[in-house]
């Protein structure tokens, strides 16, 4: 590759108009709209779930999440755009299945408390994906400061689904396996 080749596929990169900039953008919109989303469907969570050290987790999970909707609109800012959300279908489908979860298990089973926490880890691990991508992302752009405050996100959402994790196996898996008819 000739020197004008590279200087051009670098310019390519840090442009701001850039095909790959504007999927970023697109990107971040619809995670945006996902943790906005949260925002609105884990207080239904916390009040379906049984016992209380989900209900717990649930709540922290919330408090962080507006935490993430604030760092997204901080990251807009840094890019010089608007907040602005996307519907994100996936997040849409999983937290429908989350509903559905809850029509079909019985009121205070811990069976309840299990199908949340599986519903829970999905959002989880579909977030983990997005902040890992759009991380990797960031620094492909050159964009240092926006990876840091994505690779943040990234950490409290592995955080979060290890506490699930410990959460399921700890108690109530078992307490759920012991349920009868």
């Amino acid at each position: 590759m000739n020197n004008s080749q590279t200087e051009e596929r670098t310019m390519s990169t840090t442009n701001d108009s850039s095909m790959l900039q504007e999927f970023f953008i697109d990107e971040l919109k619809d995670i945006y709209w996902a943790e906005k989303h949260l925002v609105k469907v884990l207080p239904k969570m916390q009040k379906a779930a049984t016992t209380q050290e989900l209900k717990d987790a649930i709540n922290e999970h919330l408090i962080v999440t507006k935490t993430h909707v604030s760092r997204l609109e901080d990251v807009f800012g840094l890019l010089n755009r608007t907040p602005q959300a996307k519907k994100c279908h996936a997040m849409a489908g999983i937290t429908k299945e989350g509903d559905d979860t809850v029509d079909e298990t019985d009121e205070g089973s811990i069976t309840r408390d299990v199908g949340i926490i599986l519903v829970a880890q999905k959002v989880e691990h579909y977030e983990i994906a997005t902040y890992g991508g759009l991380t990797q992302l960031a620094k492909t752009l050159s964009l240092d400061e926006v990876a840091e405050i994505l690779f943040k996100t990234l950490e409290e959402e592995k955080q979060t689904d290890e506490k699930l994790t410990q959460i399921a196996e700890k108690n109530i898996n078992v307490e759920a396996a012991q349920e009868v008819l």
